[in-house]
């Protein structure tokens, strides 16, 4: 997967038979604080520069193959990662100013296993070579099941897991290319994006047809992956979900990460939702679940697989656009957004029609400006670039081109309102996507002559684009419509124009390119693109800390998220306004300083029970899903699930007339042992908020400490105030995101 993720992140490849000390693995090179006199890019190829160099140093001649950088660091700390023996670590660990891995960022394992509930998997991927992979875990407990065209051959130390389920299916079919459901195998090429995207291999050299060409691999390239397909074109049983959950769990995995989830019109409560009772378990037998929170954006009360024992995955742009321009017969040259491999050149011109203007006898405006099946007259249409309006969401956009396409145009231009910073892939044919700014300019200058013309050229990738990271348009928004006294979603990571392993066949919708065979790579969005991005990260946590447990791992990932962008700025969202822990969660995840986090919050199982009590359910029901003997405070309520120790915190309703709320939380500390954090509060709203103690001191008898944060919402505007508050001992920032309804 060849996008900003990958700067975050470390690989691990074992060469399982040579000497130990021969044995080339991964090091991070630390080098201490940046001081670097040089800013901007000029810097980053001076360090990068330096680097090699040093690197050069103590790999052999013969070697010089490894002579390449993983990863160069150069703005908050120096130092690189690359493949080095253990010898050529020491020589680089005895220099001036380096330390090695296995110091403050230790080595990771390859031990870790993802287990992925989705589609299935196209094994033969090269994202899912086991090349460099050690043996597999011992304690893995799985199989690889046989099925139509799939065999047990087709696992490696890679993909060291597949099943499938067919009960509520339709019945397995022999193949017909890539149909089919009696087998692991993927036919419908989500599971096979989802599992490289969480963890598939290194591939050089990855494109979608030469767009976002770079260096493909997954969020944890180093561990493995269990493929659990529950999950068809025709949507997901629940009873395959949750026996594909309980299986995983049998199996061994540590994470579970599942890219489904229903409507949140449909939604279920926590205990009859399948996901959400079967992470319950998963949870309590330790392994984290990682779920995305939906594609309904960005309405408010659109998140699911919202229960406080899912992590909830809200999706984000990166720093990379798919730019397809417009250049109009005036010569003007305007910037579009689609994936298309048009044709098409500055120096053909063809003519220019607004679709209003060739619309079908009898047809409404509203109907033919946005292209309606039936709409547009082909007569008129036909050999023309047609201008569609999208302000009408009930004709997506790969209607409208179909519509077009069918009348005999030669391309389309979109004017969207709503700018969802999507790109569409419209495959060979000539599409561009424009805002209302440029498309006005485009109605104009239709208007200004009696022949318009115009050419769309085909796309090409734009990098380090700004601002990024942006919430994604379509990411599901909190608050939970099943309570708002948890903030979710809990974070947000990369979903779109996401690159990652395919099927190489044009079987799956994507349209043919001429010429050109399909890809083993495409591009997609959504959040779950965005989820297996965190079960990487969580996983390469995993590897890092493998004694922690799965509300660690994810306090870790939530208290170190950014909230800024690449200028500096706070995060924004689709519509440029200041993204919300509603719309975000905690921030962007930030692995890297996952790794050392300074202070968890653990939320336990009986957190978990506690808030089922607040939510309403009976003491037997909880006791006979939980299988222990509970039974609920006297005064359980809802509001009190704010109490419960989540690493953030949110109030559904805090009256402003009334004395302030008053919530405790308990961190553990698992960075140095003495040490000694202050609080800052950062508010917005009017909300007046208290941090008791301000100082929290930890030592070698004294790992967990308690804080209250008082609300007071008196001075407060109605409605959702947001803020954080963040303890630092100078080095760490221990960020818990807040939302407060003030009422």
């Amino acid at each position: 997967m060849a996008s900003l993720f990958q700067l975050f992140l470390l690989t691990l490849l074992c060469v399982t038979n040579a000497h130990p000390n021969q044995t080339p693995e991964m090091y991070i090179v630390y080098m201490g604080s940046s001081s670097s006199n040089i800013d901007g890019e000029e810097g980053v190829n001076a360090d990068r520069a330096a680097h090699l160099e040093q690197l050069a140093s103590v790999i052999p001649s013969e070697e010089k193959e490894r002579l390449l950088l993983i990863h160069s660091y150069h703005h908050t700390f120096k130092g690189f990662s690359a493949m080095l023996t253990k010898k050529e670590a020491a020589v680089l660990s005895a220099e001036s100013g380096a330390a090695q891995s296995n110091g403050q960022y230790p080595k990771v394992s390859n031990d870790v296993i993802i287990g992925l509930v989705d589609t299935g998997i196209w094994p033969e991927s090269p994202s899912f070579s086991d090349a460099g992979i050690g043996e597999i875990p011992s304690r893995w407990r799985g199989t690889c099941m046989e099925g139509i065209d799939f065999k047990k051959s087709n696992c490696n130390r890679k993909l060291i897991g597949a099943r499938y389920y067919t009960i509520g299916t339709n019945p397995p079919r022999p193949s017909s290319s890539t149909n089919a459901t009696g087998s692991p195998r993927d036919s419908v090429d989500h599971g096979t994006h989802t599992a490289s995207t969480a963890a598939g291999a290194v591939v050089p050299n990855a494109s979608y047809y030469g767009l976002a060409r770079g260096t493909a691999k997954g969020g944890s390239p180093s561990s493995r992956i269990a493929m659990y397909k529950a999950c068809s074109l025709s949507g997901c049983m629940g009873s395959n979900i949750l026996k594909a959950i309980d299986d995983a769990v049998s199996d061994g995995v540590d994470i579970v990460s599942i890219s489904v989830g229903i409507s949140s019109i449909f939604q279920l409560d926590f205990l009859n939702d399948p996901i959400a009772i079967g992470a319950f378990h998963a949870t309590q037998k330790g392994v984290l679940v990682v779920c995305s929170g939906g594609n309904d954006g960005p309405e408010p009360y659109t998140v699911v697989n919202s229960a406080p024992w899912i992590f909830t995955i809200g999706a984000s742009s990166i720093d990379r656009r798919f730019q397809s321009n417009i250049v109009l017969g005036n010569g003007d040259v305007l910037k579009g957004s689609a994936i298309n491999f048009s044709n098409l050149t500055r120096a053909q011109s063809t003519p220019l029609a607004f679709a209003g203007d060739v619309a079908s006898k009898l047809t409404p405006l509203s109907e033919s400006s946005n292209c309606y099946p039936g709409s547009l007259d082909a007569r008129k249409a036909a050999g023309k670039i047609i201008v569609c309006l999208n302000d009408d969401q009930s004709v997506p956009r790969r209607v409208k081109k179909l519509v077009t396409e069918a009348t005999g145009a030669k391309g389309l231009i979109i004017i969207d309102a709503m700018e969802n910073g999507v790109a569409f892939d419209s495959g060979g044919f000539p599409l561009s996507e424009v805002g209302s700014r440029v498309g006005a300019r485009v109605l104009r200058y239709i208007n200004s002559t009696r022949n318009p013309t115009a050419t769309i050229l085909p796309s090409v990738t734009v990098g380090r684009s700004k601002p990024a990271p942006i919430v994604a348009y379509f990411s599901s928004r909190g608050p939970g419509g099943l309570t708002e006294g948890i903030i979710k979603p809990d974070i947000m990571a990369p979903g779109v124009g996401i690159l990652a392993a395919t099927i190489p066949t044009f079987a799956t919708g994507r349209d043919p390119v001429a010429g050109k065979k399909p890809s083993n790579f495409a591009l997609k969005s959504g959040t779950s693109m965005a989820c297996p991005h965190v079960s990487g990260a969580a996983a390469f946590v995993k590897s890092a800390r493998p004694g922690w447990t799965p509300s660690m791992i994810k306090s870790a990932l939530m208290t170190t998220a950014s909230t800024s962008n690449n200028v500096g700025k706070p995060i924004t969202n689709s519509s440029n306004g200041g993204a919300t822990p509603l719309d975000m969660g905690a921030g962007e995840i930030n692995p890297i300083r996952a790794l050392d986090p300074g202070l968890v919050f653990e939320t336990t199982t009986m957190d978990h029970l506690l808030f089922l009590c607040y939510y309403g359910y009976k003491d037997q029901l909880i006791s006979s899903i939980s299988g222990v003997n509970f039974s609920c405070p006297n005064n359980s309520s809802d509001a009190l699930i704010s109490d419960i120790n989540y690493p953030s915190i949110s109030i559904a309703n805090l009256d402003g007339r009334q004395s302030a709320r008053t919530i405790s939380r308990t961190v553990t500390n698992v960075g140095p042992e003495s040490a000694a954090y202050v609080a800052s509060v950062n508010v917005m709203n009017g909300l007046m908020v208290k941090v008791s103690p301000e100082r929290l001191v930890f030592s070698r008898g004294s790992k967990m400490a308690t804080f209250q944060v008082s609300f007071d919402g008196k001075g407060a505007k109605k409605g959702y105030g947001f803020g954080s508050v963040t303890w630092s001992d100078g080095v760490r920032y221990v960020r818990l995101a807040f939302a407060v309804n003030v009422i």
